[in-house]
């Protein structure tokens, strides 16, 4: 089966996000007052040949371990869908 893997990398709570900073400020000055915070992350999409989805995520978070996520400073949340 082919999955669709959607990895969605932040950084940790506690590591300061410099770009989410300087959008936070930038919102606020386009009069946005409302805000609290914004973080800034990215978005990786992988498609998975697997023959199940305990298969592919276990795939995909060795992919994150291997080479996607800094552990010390950032984490993931995988989003699975089948093709």
């Amino acid at each position: 089966m082919r999955f669709r893997a959607e990895i969605i990398v932040t950084l940790k709570s506690g590591v300061l996000d410099t770009q989410g900073k300087a959008v936070f400020s930038s919102l606020r000055r386009l009069g946005h007052p409302g805000i609290e915070d914004v973080r800034i992350g990215r978005v990786i999409s992988v498609v998975v040949d697997a023959p199940d989805a305990a298969e592919a995520r276990s795939e995909v978070e060795t992919m994150c371990q291997n080479l996607l996520v800094n552990d010390l400073i950032e984490e993931a949340r995988v989003d699975l869908e089948a093709l």
